[in-house]
């Protein structure tokens, strides 16, 4: 039989390429290759994928897990298990060399921590005054974007806030980012979004296809920072909380008063998650002042999530946590390194 048909031939080389890419993770030189190879792969990517109207990085999944599904019911079969369990060697080999060539080796570019000119560690009272300076700014944004029959805000233009993320992506400092943002919109609602609502995911990014997708269910608190968060993704940026960061940056000084809302939303809520730990009742002094129809934007979210709350939640939260910790990242549930980030900034 010839070697590549066997099985311990496609389960040493997924071993090998696990040490091989280790290797290359450690090498200043073989990550600024893949960076390089990053922006003509995302600029090929969504030149074939951006015109189509729904997200054909989705239906690739549905179908890899049509595929691998299918293999494992076979493996269930004496007279089949064989053969099934080459066929998933394979694509398990496949489809991990593509996502590290892709995707996987971005999370080890130079944080972006190292980019700016002061390091200091987050100063708890720093925090304090952002997040003040933040509520009101949250308080006069408010008062300028629309609102649904209940009194919710809504976006009324999401074509508007995706162009004007493409636009700032222009205007990132160049000393934080010389990605080069493509200007072509390749932002789409996920086909799971009802799956999406139960999990805690509020979008995500698609290596294959540099697709940005987002959970067209979300209150629309959510939707255009997410959004922007995901653009960060398509322009290089791996590590979720430095998604965080620049996706703040395009917003924060946005325009659009649709989007800067929603960033300096997040922003708030980031600061009160950091702060709560050590001082909860400034947290909570800083939730009573917020204006009417922030309270009525909070209180929407919370019945959302309290909607959708379930074992997939915990599940992916869980699995999410250790996908973030095994990439060099802290975790899913701390926010510490985003609040690094804009304290630095800030100084």
């Amino acid at each position: 039989m010839k070697t590549y048909k066997k099985k311990r031939f496609w389960a040493a080389t997924l071993v090998v390429q696990i040490l091989l890419f280790y290797v290359f993770s450690m090498s200043g030189i073989m990550i600024s290759l893949f960076e390089n190879f990053f922006e003509v792969q995302k600029w090929a990517h969504q030149i074939l994928f951006a015109w189509i109207p729904f997200s054909i990085g989705d239906v690739m999944y549905i179908l890899l897990g049509l595929l691998i599904l299918y293999y494992l019911v076979k493996c269930c079969k004496k007279t089949s298990r064989s053969n099934a369990v080459l066929k998933l060697l394979f694509i398990i080999n496949i489809f991990y060399f593509i996502y590290q060539v892709f995707w996987g080796m971005l999370y080890f570019q130079t944080p972006i921590i190292k980019k700016l000119s002061q390091q200091q560690e987050p100063d708890l009272n720093k925090a304090k005054q952002l997040a003040l300076r933040y509520l009101d700014q949250c308080k006069l944004s408010r008062e300028l974007v629309k609102e649904d029959k209940n009194g919710v805000f809504v976006v009324t233009d999401l074509q508007a806030v995706q162009r004007e993320i493409l636009a700032q992506q222009q205007k990132l400092p160049k000393y934080i980012s010389d990605k080069k943002g493509l200007q072509i919109n390749a932002f789409k609602p996920s086909i799971f979004k009802n799956v999406m609502s139960f999990t805690g995911i509020l979008g995500y990014y698609n290596p294959f296809t540099a697709e940005a997708q987002y959970n067209a269910e979300l209150p629309s608190t959510f939707i255009p920072f997410t959004t922007a968060h995901e653009s960060s993704h398509q322009l290089g940026f791996a590590r979720e909380q430095e998604a965080n960061f620049i996706g703040y940056l395009m917003g924060v000084h946005s325009e659009n008063i649709e989007l800067r809302y929603s960033t300096e939303y997040f922003t708030l809520k980031s600061l009160l998650r950091f702060i709560i730990e050590k001082d909860p009742d400034f947290v909570e002094s800083v939730l009573r002042n917020y204006s009417p129809a922030m309270k009525r934007d909070r209180l929407y979210e919370k019945s959302f999530v309290l909607k959708h709350q379930g074992w997939l939640d915990d599940f992916f939260g869980m699995t999410n946590n250790l996908f973030l910790k095994s990439n060099q990242q802290e975790g899913s549930i701390t926010y510490s390194y985003f609040i690094d980030l804009l304290l630095n900034y800030e100084n």
